[in-house]
């Protein structure tokens, strides 16, 4: 394993970049629809992957973000108010690309009265509404731990519905803005107590211990999670928090054997595995 972020990264971190006819379609779609993508705002090493085979995780909500993770590219301040059109605009680019499954996360809204619930809602139901059959997976934020709000999106039914620890516990108060591990695990079960497929992602590489890896995996499962990702950490930017270190194949396998044994039903676990990476086996 390298370590620190001033080395060269190894071999197994080697990324795509996005080509063919595939990806040009998506890009035209995005472009056309004035949609954003966290493909292209979180620089997501599967793009290449994931647009060749002709898939994105549509942003809603806008491109900037009220928070400020130190993890994450997408920008941050004062966001521009919603913009209704936006559900029609994502139902008909998941059309158009003719989408069997449709990830869609968003920026933190905090600056809203329901922090973007309701607009969640309503892009849900569109995407169905105009591709009936297609499956959903609806990457949240907190909500700032507001159930009433995790319910609007609860009720619109999508298939997956995936929230983020991002990190081990000790670190997530340095990484995360606005954000705490208690309050994310209590969105994870009010979602699994509704009965919907429940996911989370965490990222490797910021410090954090074997063990802690191994505790979080636990919290997530005893708060209902079927689904995990663990993917290696690489820092978008020079404002963004350093890599400590970069894990190796072996080690991600380590994490996924031991996922299933303590009872997930599926774990994607690699140096380039992100929350949507292979999206479309985590629905039943």
């Amino acid at each position: 394993m390298n370590q620190g972020n001033n080395r060269r990264k190894p071999e197994w971190l080697k990324i795509s970049l996005p080509k063919g006819e595939n990806a040009a379609s998506v890009l035209n779609a995005v472009r056309v629809n004035g949609l954003h993508t966290i493909c292209t705002s979180g620089r997501c090493p599967n793009r290449g992957e994931c647009w060749g085979r002709g898939t994105a995780t549509f942003m809603i909500g806008g491109d900037t973000c009220t928070r400020a993770c130190r993890f994450c590219n997408v920008k941050h301040g004062r966001p521009a108010p919603l913009d209704l059109s936006e559900p029609g605009r994502v139902a008909r680019s998941a059309r158009e690309l003719e989408l069997r499954h449709v990830v869609i996360t968003s920026v933190d809204r905090d600056d809203l009265p329901d922090l973007g619930a309701a607009h969640w809602a309503r892009v849900i139901r569109e995407v169905r509404k105009i591709n009936p059959g297609v499956t959903i997976e609806a990457l949240v934020p907190d909500f700032q731990g507001r159930e009433e709000l995790v319910r609007q999106v609860i009720e619109a039914r999508p298939d997956v519905c995936s929230h983020n620890l991002e990190t081990v516990r000790r670190l997530s108060p340095a990484i995360r803005s606005g954000a705490t591990r208690e309050r994310s695990l209590a969105v994870l079960r009010q979602v699994a107590a509704a009965g919907l497929v429940t996911k989370t992602g965490i990222m490797v590489g910021l410090g954090e211990t074997r063990e802690e890896v191994l505790e979080t995996m636990g919290d997530a499962r005893e708060a209902g999670c079927e689904v995990i990702t663990i993917g290696q950490y690489l820092q978008p930017s020079a404002r963004n928090v350093a890599v400590k270190e970069y894990i190796s194949p072996a080690i991600f396998e380590e994490y996924r054997l031991a996922g299933l044994q303590i009872g997930f039903r599926h774990v994607e676990s690699g140096p380039l595995v992100r929350s949507s990476y292979h999206a479309e086996k985590h629905a039943r």
